[in-house]
């Protein structure tokens, strides 16, 4: 039987909560970890009529990029908006859990999605906002056991250098040791001194892996009392962030490109800032509220910048300074519905049913 806090542990370890900014509202925010779920619906937002849709198709678990509390209810007023909401998903026994700006960083998140729908290659993190902290693990192990050491260690993810895997290091040499009273040593004897030739195995693991590898690589050690070193390495390790920059599979006009955009993305319009005979094949993309982010478009050579939400004088500013701006709006981050309900259906198989709100939350008509 599985329950939310199940569903909850696989976006975490996709969309990690640390990921998140500090102001932000993230996981659960209506209902329980421990409920049991079997049909989860994906959505933008939590509207009331997105609620009323799950109501009707008897969901369990509501997953919003968007935070149905992204500040505190106070009061709790049930003649209210938000209030009746509330009170709609208690009395329905529906839980609600939101993935937002950790679900923009995460790689294979909102803008890895829009990347994908535009056809970006060669895609980097545009806006770092993290780094991962690397350790440096050595470990001591006979020479029998170093084919397995090295496996069960690269098969835990340590080891991984950009597109390399399994990239570990080895010094061979005798290690000594006694056996005391109590023990039962893999190899000698007790209270007998024993010679052992050795090989010490050096490799790296991200901080956020290592519980895990230690624990594996404990696993395939012969030893009771493997010996082994953990280093903090002032390396870094892989990059996170906002938004993404990559390249088109070729060069074309402004122009040409925005009507592809507007295919790919399902958009009416959109608004572009700047020359629109230009040629562009560098574009950078920031779903949600990005204006304040085109001059790391800029600066990391851009030749468009797409985001939502860009505001009049933002929308000046990168025009004087030649940079083309395209506002395709907000609304754009509709595509982590049809992607997360995928990730989840190749997570649990066929455990849980997943589907798409069909309720569209876009506030703006076009007329």
């Amino acid at each position: 039987m599985l329950k939310n806090k199940d569903v909850f542990r696989k976006m975490e370890k996709w969309a990690r909560s640390d990921f998140a900014y500090d102001w932000d509202s993230i996981g659960l925010q209506v209902g329980s970890k421990q409920n049991e779920v079997k049909k989860v619906m994906i959505t933008l937002d939590v509207l009331e009529d997105v609620v009323d849709e799950a109501i009707e198709k008897n969901i369990d678990l509501i997953i919003a990029h968007h935070p149905l509390l992204f500040s505190p209810l106070q009061p709790i007023d049930l003649d209210s908006t938000k209030g009746r909401i509330v009170k709609k998903l208690i009395q329905h026994n529906i839980t609600v859990y939101a993935a937002h700006t950790n679900l923009d960083i995460a790689f294979g998140g909102v803008n890895d999605m829009l990347c994908d729908e535009i056809g970006l290659h060669n895609r980097k993190v545009l806006v770092e906002t993290k780094s991962e902290e690397l350790i440096k693990i050595c470990i001591y192990v006979p020479d029998s056991h170093v084919r397995e050491m090295k496996e069960a260690l690269g098969d835990a993810g340590a080891g991984f250098i950009g597109n390399y895997s399994h990239c570990q290091f080895e010094t061979r040499g005798t290690g000594s040791f006694k056996p005391l009273e109590g023990t039962k040593p893999f190899i000698g004897k007790q209270n007998q001194m024993e010679y052992v030739d050795e090989v010490k195995i050096e490799t790296i693991v991200e901080y956020s892996q290592l519980n895990e590898v230690v624990q594996k690589m404990l696993q395939a050690h012969p030893y009771e009392e493997p010996a082994y070193d953990l280093y903090p390495l002032k390396n870094k390790g892989t990059q996170y962030g906002l938004g993404r920059i990559g390249e088109l599979s070729e060069t074309m006009a402004i122009k040409d490109f925005a009507e592809v955009l507007k295919e790919k993305l399902d958009l009416s319009h959109i608004r572009l800032s700047g020359d629109i005979n230009s040629k562009i094949k560098k574009v950078a993309v920031l779903g949600g509220s990005g204006e304040k982010y085109w001059r790391a478009a800029q600066k990391k050579g851009a030749d468009v910048y797409i985001t939502g939400d860009m505001t009049f004088h933002p929308a000046q500013d990168a025009w004087q300074e030649n940079m083309n701006v395209i506002d395709a709006g907000h609304y754009i981050e509709k595509v982590m519905k049809k992607a997360t309900k995928k990730r989840l259906e190749d997570t649990f198989d066929s455990s849980i049913e997943v589907i798409v709100s069909n309720v569209n939350t876009d506030p703006f008509q076009f007329i």
